[in-house]
């Protein structure tokens, strides 16, 4: 069963975003990312009050990067495409796990303690994974 309502073009889009975002990162980079995007359509608070589906939360201005690669256009393979069905099923990944945020500060820089004042909840490879602050959004798992 999904953890949210989802179109099959959502769910390719979601794929698509996790392949543009994390494709460095390997699989498990890649369910971080997804992660997060589901975690914007049901978190309910700071700039994501008003994001409801997947396409909302990849397409809000200046959230995801991904969009403007090469990486993002085109069809997922099926191997991106099952990673997509893992996250659209519940399964989460720490530091993802609560994240609303991720950034790539590079290979050799190490993770700001706080982004944007948001904290850094762990890192997975190449990004940084950000959390709020207790008691600011709900807790999404």
């Amino acid at each position: 069963m999904a953890i949210i309502s989802y179109t099959t073009k959502e769910k390719e889009l979601l794929a698509r975003i996790m392949r543009a975002e994390a494709l460095g990162d390997g699989s498990l980079g890649m369910l971080m990312v997804g992660n997060v995007v589901i975690n914007r359509t049901i978190a309910d608070c700071l700039t994501f009050k008003n994001i409801r589906t997947i396409t909302d939360a990849i397409y809000q201005k200046n959230q995801f990067s991904g969009i403007n690669s090469t990486l993002f256009v085109g069809n997922p393979t099926t191997k991106e495409l099952d990673l997509a069905n893992r996250i659209l099923r519940g399964e989460y990944y720490h530091p993802a796990t609560n994240s609303l945020w991720f950034y790539n500060p590079g290979s050799t820089n190490p993770c700001p303690a706080l982004w944007y004042d948001q904290r850094n909840a762990g890192r997975y490879k190449n990004h940084c994974f950000y959390i709020p602050y207790p008691g600011v959004c709900r807790q999404l798992h």
